[in-house]
């Protein structure tokens, strides 16, 4: 149901991953818009119908990517997949999209923790994915990422030295608008905000009777 793509120096192997962790939806306390969100625009994709490439952003520990294995494990037997690609390794989106193509499932390209740097070249790849510029996904691919950054290229203080004040709004200077617009080409953005001390105090004890359950039954 899930495979890793590597990236070698002349081609990519697709590695299928053996086990997955069993992760429910159920188990997933505290995010619930997020859940209905992200369930949706995947139930969508699945019945092939429009849906989008989505971007999970926010505090780390919130459950961004716990929710996308929760989704692959309840949808796997309506032909849902993921292929995980390391950041380095998104350079490869068009062989990813080459593999899976012809396949009779639906595929969720998921890259975790996703940064970049200015000239990265996985960035203006991704990009041009998103874009369908210079190649478009087939049907049965999107890209779901997660990122701490609502913005996947960090901003300096230096890249608003171009803004502009025109009749009262500001217009960013190209820097800044270059740096925005990877973003801007994901159709969904569910962000995970900081959980309140009284919700963090019930995941744990939810996980610890789980955790408890689960050793009284071994």
């Amino acid at each position: 149901h899930a495979a890793n793509w590597h990236r070698s120096a002349f081609a990519g192997t697709m590695e299928p991953v053996p086990s997955i962790e069993a992760m429910h939806l159920d188990d997933l306390l505290g995010i619930e818009p997020q859940k209905l969100a992200l369930e949706e625009n995947t139930r969508q994709f699945l019945a092939g119908l429009p849906a989008n490439n989505a971007l999970l952003w926010g505090t780390r520990g919130t459950g961004k990517s716990s929710l996308v294995r929760a989704l692959l494990h309840a949808y796997a037997d309506r032909g849902l997949r993921i292929v995980q690609v390391d950041k380095d390794d998104l350079v490869s989106l068009p062989a990813i999209a080459d593999e899976v193509k012809a396949q009779p499932y639906r595929f969720i390209v998921f890259s975790d923790d996703l940064s970049f740097e200015s000239g990265d070249p996985a960035y203006k790849v991704l990009k041009s994915a998103l874009d369908g510029a210079v190649y478009a996904l087939p049907e049965n691919v999107l890209i779901y990422v997660t990122s701490n950054r609502r913005h996947l290229v960090p901003e300096y203080e230096s890249d608003n030295r171009g803004a502009m004040m025109v009749e009262g709004e500001i217009h960013h200077g190209e820097a800044v608008e270059e740096k925005m617009s990877l973003s801007g080409r994901f159709g969904l953005w569910v962000a995970f905000h900081p959980f309140s001390q009284a919700l963090y105090v019930d995941v744990v004890r939810s996980w610890v009777g789980k955790l408890c359950e689960k050793a009284g039954a071994t």
